[in-house]
């Protein structure tokens, strides 16, 4: 187990030199069916850009990017690679795949420290647009609206904008000032924010429509952390991972002024209930805050788990240890304090120590807009139904629509932005044949 003192919040992966990127650019074969561009989501034009980088065009390979993705700079940090562009590079068959998450990050934080691209304004004149939520999906449909000459308006419930972005994602995967850098690009695209405002409380759908919006997109994501009904979980000690990354990154933000108000403390034994991305993020972070043991528990093998495979590796050197095969079955405690969980582990009964066990387990969509609004169906498990026909993503209530997790379950960052980039689409056919149908009366 590595200490606290040895794992800081500063950024782990380290970024190209210009002649690190520039080498590993040039060594891309620009293939003719580029396999890489089939495995990215958002079908980046990845040869051409990388194409650009090599002969050290970087605003024009930012040009490129641009094209495609409103986050570069975050999903060349944290988007799976491995399993995605890079798993699908023909390179990749002699272990030499060209590294194009690393590749995207250079392009992108190059541009964004010299202030490369700077794209014109284009006329606000197609319509009005209200984003609920500034996560990936909801900043995906904003640039892409106003780059499209849509007026757009984002709607957030938190102080700052970014979503799990900014709250979910540890320090050392991705800086926060690296998500800051990539909203105010977005802002400059002529699009306006609204911060500390809770849809469904301070405001409805109704009085968005009210207020003159011609359609609303809801993209709030999973907020809502899914919880195990097991005995003793009410015991002080047993947590959600998301609020714990929550806190820390607060607290790394100078939002919390008492340590104490994470709830690991040093030198606590930490267990965490389930493999998933968000559990390699809580056990990873536990580490560094100090504490003395961290044991993720899982249900199934090694070779089942959800976390990316290099989560998982970064973990285990950390000193992040697994007990595969596990069936947590509940907790005991004294005055309310957990002291013990309890599991069976490959069909023995036995109990290990500890002082806090976060859960992981997966969220789901919080109900508050849906419940505030007429006409919005749901499914038995509360993600909003949306068409897939056009106009993609809108939902039972006419001019609503939605995307990103709330609609599809929790998924990668990318994913989200997938599925914004096909709503913003949708979008733009409802409004500008509402807007056609106006002009005919």
């Amino acid at each position: 187990m590595r200490s606290a003192k040895d794992l800081k919040f500063d950024e782990i992966n380290e970024s190209y030199t210009a002649r690190e990127a520039v080498d590993e650019a040039k060594r891309c074969l620009h293939c003719k069916n580029p396999m890489c561009v089939q495995g990215c989501p958002i079908k980046h034009n990845i040869p051409e850009w990388i194409h650009q980088l090599s002969m050290g065009n970087m605003g024009n390979a930012m040009f490129v990017i641009n094209e495609k993705s409103n986050l570069p700079a975050v999903c060349g940090r944290v988007c799976p690679h491995e399993k995605q562009c890079e798993g699908h590079c023909i390179l990749n068959k002699k272990g030499q795949g060209i590294r194009v998450g690393k590749l995207e990050r250079f392009i992108a934080d190059f541009d964004g420290n010299m202030e490369l691209i700077r794209e014109k304004l284009v006329p606000k004149t197609r319509g009005k647009i209200a984003v609920i939520g500034s996560g990936p999906a909801g900043l995906t449909i904003a640039g892409d609206l106003s780059r499209d000459g849509f007026n757009v308006e984002i709607f957030e419930m938190e102080p700052e904008l970014g979503g799990v972005l900014m709250f979910g994602i540890p320090e050392y995967r991705l800086p926060k000032e690296v998500v800051r850098r990539e909203i105010k690009k977005i802002a400059e695209l002529g699009v306006t924010y609204h911060t500390n405002v809770v849809v469904g409380q301070d405001i409805t759908v109704d009085q968005m429509f009210d207020q003159g919006f011609d359609a609303i997109f809801i993209g709030t994501g999973t907020v809502k952390p899914k919880k195990l009904r097991l005995p003793g979980s009410k015991f002080k000690g047993v947590i959600q991972s998301s609020y714990f990354l929550r806190q820390v990154n607060l607290m790394n933000e100078g939002n919390i002024i008492e340590r104490g108000d994470v709830p690991v403390k040093d030198g606590d034994r930490v267990g965490v209930i389930g493999c998933g991305n968000v559990a390699m993020d809580g056990a990873r972070t536990a580490i560094r805050m100090g504490a003395q043991s961290v044991t993720v528990f899982y249900y199934r093998s090694v070779n089942e788990m959800s976390a990316l495979k290099s989560e998982y590796e970064d973990a285990v050197r950390e000193g992040v240890q697994f007990c595969w095969n596990t069936d947590v079955k509940g907790f005991t405690g004294e005055q309310d304090i957990l002291k013990e969980v309890l599991l069976n582990r490959e069909g023995v009964e036995t109990s290990m120590p500890m002082d806090v066990i976060m859960m992981a387990v997966g969220s789901e969509p919080a109900s508050r807009i849906v419940s505030t609004t007429k006409g919005i169906d749901v499914d038995d498990k509360g993600y909003v139904l949306t068409r897939e026909r056009a106009p993609y993503g809108m939902t039972t209530r006419k001019g609503v629509f939605a995307g990103g997790d709330v609609v599809n379950t929790p998924q990668t960052v990318v994913l989200a932005m997938r599925d914004a980039k096909m709503v913003a689409d949708g979008i733009a056919q409802y409004v500008d044949a509402i807007k056609l149908l106006e002009d005919l009366k």
